[in-house]
């Protein structure tokens, strides 16, 4: 089954910063969609040069591999090609980053997650985040519900949303994947969202925007207005007509 996507992508630089490090990259087949939205973190260029980095990787194996029989291996390959090649030394110093990266194909959602830059699917008036991401509060719970921290340790660290796992990272593992493809709808909104929207704009704030049901480019726009002093980058992908 094909379907027809309508990608559109919008970046916020408040204050001007010429060293920003969010990057977006779609890649296209004949049968598929690939999304990828980095957000480099660093001193001076590094953060940026990191998000370039994780960019130029999954071109180069998303031209070399066929990954549309194996999505999960296409992303772990990518991921942690791109974490190597961050950890090389740099003379602008050494950057990181989070990275969230979706396949759309045959009517399917595939995705991959490191760090803290959520993917969500707007249906039915409603958000859906998708994975849990890589902060510290996240970590606490899992780690309690697994019985390695005390409830009093984990409560102390669930206001903590510094991130943990990232490209750029010595013994870097994690990667968060879909158990099972997700079946798309028709008029679904596929959304990523770097870390500087969730810290601005509230998980309602963005359902009121999409609910609105306007092109992608004007609820993309609309979306980033509502940043205050926070770089902030939004992809929405509407999925259109499934044949």
């Amino acid at each position: 089954m094909g379907v027809t996507v309508d990608v559109t992508f919008k970046s916020l630089n408040k204050y001007s910063e010429i060293l920003c490090g969010d990057t977006v990259e779609c890649l296209k087949t004949e049968d598929s969609d690939v999304i990828i939205l980095a957000d480099g973190m660093g001193k001076e260029a590094g953060g940026r040069i990191a998000a370039k980095t994780v960019i130029r990787v999954f071109k180069e194996i998303f031209g070399t591999y066929n990954m549309s029989d194996h999505p999960s291996y296409f992303f772990r390959k990518a991921f942690q090609t791109a974490n190597r090649e961050i950890l090389k030394p740099l003379v602008e110093g050494r950057g990181m980053a989070a990275v969230s990266a979706v396949m759309i194909q045959g009517g399917f959602l595939f995705y991959g997650i490191v760090g803290n830059v959520k993917i969500a699917v707007f249906r039915n008036e409603e958000l859906i985040p998708l994975g849990t991401g890589h902060t510290v509060d996240v970590l606490a719970q899992d780690r309690y519900v697994e019985g390695v921290l005390t409830r009093e340790d984990a409560l102390s660290m669930l206001q903590e949303k510094r991130i943990y796992n990232y490209l750029g990272r010595d013994g870097f593992k994690e990667i968060q994947f879909y158990d099972k493809p997700i079946r798309l709808q028709e008029e679904d909104v596929v959304a990523i969202f770097s870390n500087g929207m969730q810290e601005s704009v509230t998980w309602k704030e963005m359902e009121d925007c999409l609910s609105q049901k306007k092109r992608c480019r004007r609820m993309a726009f609309d979306l980033v207005e509502l940043v205050n002093q926070k770089n902030a980058s939004v992809v929405l992908i509407k999925v259109g007509e499934m044949a």
